[in-house]
């Protein structure tokens, strides 16, 4: 299944699939550790807003809503 990061609900393994946004999008994902084809787990994201915690190579990260409605992900079976 195929959608964007604010919509994946806590604990649940996704697969970059793609990254909409220029250039400064771009370089600002690259900085913490976010590009096309990694896997990244959801540790915290809460239906009623606030920022999206993220484990991005053993480390954890946050973004903002905005940020993640850009981000095109893939759910990896068997993880959720």
């Amino acid at each position: 299944m195929k959608t964007t990061l604010e919509k994946i609900p806590s604990a649940t393994l996704v697969k970059i699939d793609n990254i909409d946004g220029g250039k400064f999008v771009q370089k600002r994902l690259q900085h913490i550790g976010i590009r096309n084809g990694d896997h990244v787990k959801i540790k915290r994201s809460s239906i009623l807003g606030g920022p999206i915690v993220l484990t991005v190579n053993s480390g954890d990260v946050a973004i903002g809503r905005g940020l993640a409605k850009k981000i095109h992900v893939e759910i990896v079976d068997g993880e959720n």
